[in-house]
């Protein structure tokens, strides 16, 4: 697949099934997102890849920051949460590994370059044939999910980003007119 073809047709895959990606698949994804801009070269991204019994514990942080929400949550609510994790083989969480006060670099640009690792990770998936959705949510910015990662004060997740085998078909892909979103001063 040449890489205009890649950008213009990729597209969120929400039914996926296992098999989940091989280690070269994962391989072909990390370096794409290693590339990511990166100003400075601090490399400010962390990955968690989650499958199998992983999974379940994610579902399990999930649950618990149901429960911090609501304290009162049924079992109905809280079995909902755990199971989220559960639609694809695998998941990898795409962290932003903030390094605060770097001159030049604020905050708000190293969690980009994250999105964009994100990104790659998700264009490099397609372009293997592969599904993937970035999920976000409110467990990224949950306290509770925050404190099970291990993530550092200012650290920040950038997606739940859910993969595996088609489940199912891509949905067409939207045209868009580009006149609506690009402004020009000349």
């Amino acid at each position: 697949m040449d890489a205009m073809t890649l950008l213009h047709e990729r597209s969120s895959m929400g039914k996926l099934i296992s098999p989940p990606p091989s280690s070269e698949q994962l391989e072909a994804m990390y370096r794409a997102a290693l590339r990511a801009p990166d100003h400075k070269e601090l490399r400010p991204w962390r990955f968690i890849e989650f499958s199998g019994e992983g999974l379940s514990r994610l579902g399990e942080l999930f649950a618990e920051a149901e429960f911090r929400e609501d304290p009162h949550a049924g079992d109905a609510v809280l079995d909902a949460a755990r199971k989220k994790p559960l639609r694809a083989p695998m998941i990898i969480a795409v962290i932003a590994k903030v390094t605060p006060d770097i001159p030049k670099v604020p905050k708000i640009e190293q969690v980009i370059s994250a999105g964009c690792a994100a990104h790659a990770i998700l264009l490099a998936a397609h372009a293997q044939g592969l599904g993937a959705m970035w999920r976000s949510g409110k467990y990224v910015f949950d306290p509770a999910v925050h404190k099970g990662l291990g993530l550092a004060e200012d650290d920040e997740i950038v997606a739940f980003i859910y993969l595996g085998s088609l489940g199912g078909r891509h949905k067409p892909v939207p045209e868009h007119d580009i006149d609506d979103f690009v402004e020009h001063w000349d």
